[in-house]
């Protein structure tokens, strides 16, 4: 499937490592000419090609000075993924009914929906000029808000909101907004020994990797089995396909059937 993507232009957000860095290699693959913007490059991002800018899209002007910079180096801009977002649960934070003080909640806000808006609104008017599309990373927590720390399941369930009512605002005009939600996926999130599912394990006083086996199964996924960024690369690469003018507004499970709803 030709997906005409050559030559098109491509931004995206935290592609350093995980799924950001699988979206990052299949819009390469495809002919793309990609950028990504996050805080630090890694080996494996440096081995694509692509082009890094370095920022921290959680700092308020962190977002208009990274899409001012990718766009002082060619105005036009045919994609957005916006994919930055994770965090890590404070101390204390398990024990607390909302998942963590008002730092917490800030913290996890302005890289899991501020950093999207804030990006967004900076490319908007080069993507309208391009009649391009926007694609954010989403999660299965925003719609199963007891699965994931509650100020992260609440700025993605924001974020949802954002790109929907975006999708209306814009849509007439061009620019194709779209979500795609993935549910457990093999990234440092999961696996990293820093990261919040090895946070869970210490206060759950379980072995990590157990802990990381069981969660498919648990959450409902068919499969058993972690998602691979690969997989959620491709989806956001239909998405962003100017093959699918129709796709606007949606929201796109991946999640190997662990939303049980019809």
């Amino acid at each position: 499937m030709n997906l005409e993507l050559t030559g098109k232009r491509v931004l995206v957000t935290g592609g350093s490592k995980g799924i950001g860095l699988a979206i990052v290699r299949a819009f390469v693959a495809e002919g793309a000419s990609v950028t990504t913007v996050s805080r630090t490059s890694t080996p494996e991002l440096e081995a694509t090609g692509a082009t890094f800018v370095a920022a921290d899209l959680a700092e308020p002007d962190g977002p208009r000075r990274a899409v001012e910079t990718v766009l002082a180096a060619d105005p036009r801009l045919d994609v957005l993924v916006n994919n930055a977002g994770g965090g890590i649960m404070s101390d204390g934070s398990f024990t607390d009914p909302l998942d963590g003080s008002d730092d917490d909640w800030i913290g996890t806000f302005a890289l899991n929906l501020n950093a999207a808006v804030r990006t967004t609104r900076a490319a908007l008017p080069a993507l309208l000029k391009a009649r391009g599309a926007v694609v954010s990373i989403s999660s299965d927590s925003a719609l199963r808000p007891g699965a994931a720390p509650l100020p992260y399941a609440t700025a993605k369930a924001a974020l949802n909101a954002f790109s929907r009512g975006l999708a209306e605002k814009v849509g007439a005009q061009g620019v194709r907004v779209n979500v795609v939600t993935p549910s457990g996926t093999r990234t440092a999130i999961m696996e990293g020994k820093d990261g919040f599912v090895a946070q869970l394990a210490a206060h759950l006083d379980m072995d990590h990797a157990a802990l990381v086996a069981a969660m498919p199964g648990q959450g409902g996924m068919l499969t058993g089995a972690l998602i691979e960024p690969d997989e959620i690369a491709r989806v956001v690469l239909l998405l962003a396909s100017p093959t699918m003018p129709s796709a606007i507004g949606a929201n796109w499970l991946v999640d190997a059937g662990a939303m049980k709803t019809v």
